[in-house]
């Protein structure tokens, strides 16, 4: 039972499952530390505050134009840091979910 190919395959399977998110992991937080560098460099412009939030926060106006496209940029790079942890989430209770089924299924054996 124990060169079963259809456990070997599951086993493969989550192998790979664990290795892809793990790398995803990686790339998300290599992509947030740097686009949190990003945000932090135009933040600390001493010209950030002078400026006026228009639209619900949604733009940013500015005698500044580069400082209002920092800002702008900056906003939109927090909501990508947004967006990246929520589908590092998911994927991570997938594979949680895969790894349950996989133990609990171990179990009834």
């Amino acid at each position: 039972m124990e060169n079963d190919p259809l456990k070997r395959s599951v086993d493969t399977n989550l192998l790979w499952a664990v290795t892809i998110l793990t790398v995803a992991a990686g790339l998300s937080a290599f992509g947030s530390a740097w686009i949190c560098e990003m945000v932090l460099s135009a933040f600390g412009n001493s010209k950030t505050m002078a400026l006026i939030i228009v639209d619900g926060g949604k733009q940013l106006k500015s005698d500044d134009a580069n400082l209002e496209r920092q800002l702008s940029t900056a906003t939109i790079a927090l909501q990508t840091i947004r967006d990246l942890g929520w589908a590092l989430t998911i994927g991570c209770f997938g594979v949680l979910g895969a790894v349950l089924v996989r133990i609990f299924k171990s179990q009834d054996k």
